[in-house]
């Protein structure tokens, strides 16, 4: 709807965001297999090639054995794990349904609706100049970037469901402001677009340092070791799907209802996920994996488990 009326030096702009794709490309040719996934799937020694890169020879000699063990362990389990396992173990499932909830949110708050159409969210706002509106979702992307700086230092500062939780809290707030700012704008109101503008930004704000990169880390934390690669692939399957239906019906449902309806009901999915992270997700922060393991365990059968101090402390954390 925009880029028609877009001028040619700003179709140059959007077509340079290719040149990182491309000088990540051949960065990535230049980057070593996980030396884990060497060890275990491939050649040992090239393993050894690639951590004595990384460690001194003390240090290797340990995480060699480490590595030894992990591919004992995983041969005794290899027959034993699938993907209905994931559904059929009451406590990897309460692990998955943390993880991929955690990952559906991040999209069914809108996030992607902002990132993706900023700039006729602001034209919508009443800012007619698509040079503007684009100066302004501009801003709004640099904000991003900033806020998930901030977020890298908060996250094993405050803790994830911390983070998560006053995160979300600011989301709703800001998302309230935007459909705010566009009834009053369909109510006639002069001159309310820079309140649009602002719930915007104070939206970027709050998001970016928590639900961007929560749920990433969240998901990273919470499977045992065998589960880890397909439960972190499925939970991120989950995300893209739900950033799929985002994108797809934001400016369907926003001619439907109208966009201020439009952001009323991001602020209740936003309050959903506040009541989600709230029950469902347990702090990670300064746990090890055999104790988040444990914690799972606690949940699906009891705190006979011996993990009842666990919770405590991750919620201390």
């Amino acid at each position: 709807m925009i880029l028609k009326q877009v001028p040619g030096t700003w179709r140059w702009m959007l077509g340079v965001a290719a040149i990182p794709a491309i000088i990540q490309f051949f960065l990535m040719l230049l980057l070593p297999e996980s030396p884990r996934w060497l060890y275990m799937k491939k050649s040992k020694s090239e393993a050894i090639v690639v951590l004595s890169k990384i460690y001194d020879p003390l240090r290797l000699e340990v995480e060699l054995d480490q590595l030894s063990s992990a591919l004992e362990e995983e041969r005794q389990r290899k027959n034993a794990i699938s993907y209905l396992d994931v559904f059929r173990i009451k406590e990897i499932r309460l692990a998955f349904f943390a993880g991929a909830g955690l990952q559906a949110f991040q999209q069914f708050t809108g996030i992607n609706t902002v990132m993706y159409y900023s700039p006729t969210i602001v034209q919508m706002a009443g800012f007619q100049s698509n040079q503007l509106a684009l100066l302004l979702s501009l801003i709004v992307a640099l904000m991003n970037a900033a806020g998930t700086v901030v977020g890298i230092h908060l996250i094993d500062h405050s803790g994830r469901r911390k983070l998560a939780l006053s995160s979300l809290f600011g989301v709703i707030l800001s998302l309230i402001l935007l459909s705010v700012s566009f009834f009053l704008a369909s109510s006639g109101f002069a001159n309310v677009g820079w309140i649009a503008v602002l719930g915007l930004a104070l939206y970027i704000a709050f998001f970016a340092p928590g639900m961007g990169p929560v749920p990433w880390t969240v998901n990273s934390e919470i499977y045992p070791e065998s589960y880890r690669g397909t439960c972190s692939g499925m939970s991120a399957t989950v995300n893209w799907i739900s950033n799929l239906i985002v994108a797809q019906s934001f400016l369907s449902v926003a001619d439907a209802v109208g966009t201020d309806w439009t952001f009323m009901i991001l602020a209740g999915i936003a309050v959903a996920a506040f009541v989600f992270v709230y029950v469902f997700v347990p702090e990670t922060k300064g746990l090890t994996f055999d104790e988040v393991e444990r914690i799972w365990k606690e949940r699906a059968w009891g705190s006979n488990h011996g993990s009842e101090s666990l919770l405590e402390k991750g919620a201390e954390s």
